[in-house]
């Protein structure tokens, strides 16, 4: 067994050290998983940055912390069991068992624990990657050989048909349970987001391909997807866009009369903004119909403010405004379900563009950055 663990630590903005940590012994309802991958996302680019404000304006509002081991898409194989327990399901974990864990560590007691539907949210929410490494147990994050569990974690033991390189991507595909949401709002008709619906994804990085392939799957009409990088638009129409924008080529106005042009100048159903700059969203709303729906994903960490027109935006629109603020945690084995059953109609195996060692995290941090990537995994 070996007795000091290596992970990578984000010293601070900019700064990433691999470092070695003694192995912690575990507490009651703890475990410990040897990482198989961890995907990077978006907040772990903003940490990197320093623009590290999530929840901001809540009672769980949190800067950094650094220094911390980042990763929070995390799959694994079970090493160590600190006694004998059962996954988010109820069925028993064993040594050696794949496993998914949340990234959120919920007190299960507070008013938004008990009326969130199944989502993250809590009062004092604490998250894997973005805790502390200075303080015991240290290893709260996925960059790194084996990750500490704690006790009262979310964790889902992964079905044996179901392969590692779809497992992985079971966070992100739970983010996308906002547009289940809207979908609820379709009892009313033109209401939320009903099949045959015409969609715009607002950013097809990572996040936003899923809520693209998730559209899909739940029934959309045209597709739309906007962004600057050729190669993330190629890989769109591959998994189901029907156009594809490059807001360069159409500036403001002209990317917003481009959409109304192909509803016949109604505007879109649904808008989905998934690129994180504010600004995006006055146009995303902009080509959104009267009693449109928009859901609004990308600005998860602070990243600025905008100036909109609450009668021209908001009332004269009569528009359905929905944040995400975070992932349904009851979204993880369906959401790898739903991706495994349409495996062989989507080109799932080119999400995955990038795979890297812990010793290459900071070369896997900034190629998850450039145009020509998607889903960047850490594999240790």
């Amino acid at each position: 067994m070996q007795s000091s663990v290596r992970a990578v630590v984000l010293e601070k903005p900019g700064v990433l050290r691999l470092q070695r940590f003694e192995r912690p012994r575990l507490e009651s309802g703890a475990m410990l998983v040897r990482i198989t991958m961890s995907g990077i996302c978006g907040t772990d680019k903003h940490g990197y940055k320093g623009q590290a404000v999530q929840y901001a304006g809540t009672q769980r509002e949190v800067f950094g912390p650094y220094p911390a081991v980042p990763g929070h898409e995390n799959l694994g194989v079970i090493e160590e069991l600190a006694e004998p327990r059962t996954d988010f399901y109820g069925l028993p974990l064993r040594v050696g068992d794949r496993v998914l864990v949340s990234p959120d560590i919920v007190c299960g007691e507070c008013f938004l624990c008990r009326h969130s539907f199944g989502y993250s949210w809590c009062d004092r929410i604490r998250s894997y990657g973005h805790l502390s490494s200075d303080v015991w147990p240290h290893l709260l994050g996925g960059w790194a050989d084996l990750m500490y569990v704690l006790p009262g974690s979310h964790v889902y033991r992964v079905p044996d048909e179901i392969s590692d390189d779809i497992a992985v991507l079971a966070e992100p595909m739970a983010v996308t349970y906002s547009l289940d949401l809207a979908k609820s709002w379709a009892a009313l008709p033109r209401q939320g987001f009903s099949a045959g619906d015409t969609v715009v994804v607002f950013g097809v990085g990572p996040l936003g391909i899923f809520h693209l392939i998730k559209a899909r799957l739940m029934g959309a009409g045209t597709l739309v997807a906007v962004d600057v990088s050729p190669y993330r638009l190629e890989l769109a129409r591959a998994l189901g866009a029907d156009v594809t924008l490059d807001p360069r080529q159409l500036p403001g106005p002209e990317l917003v009369t481009a959409v109304r042009d192909l509803t016949h100048g109604l505007g879109a159903d649904v808008v989905v903004e998934c690129v994180g700059i504010p600004s995006v969203i006055r146009d995303g709303i902009e080509m959104l119909r009267q009693g449109g729906t928009f859901v609004e994903v990308g600005n998860f960490v602070d990243s600025g403010e905008l100036s909109l027109s609450p009668h021209r935006h908001f009332v004269a629109k009569n528009i359905r405004l929905l944040g995400m603020t975070n992932l349904a945690y009851t979204g993880f084995i369906p959401s790898i379900t739903l991706l495994h059953r349409h495996r062989h109609e989507l080109p799932l195996a080119r999400v995955i563009t990038h795979r890297f060692p812990l010793e290459r995290a900071e070369e896997a941090l900034v190629t998850s950055m450039e145009p020509e990537s998607m889903k960047v995994v850490i594999a240790p």
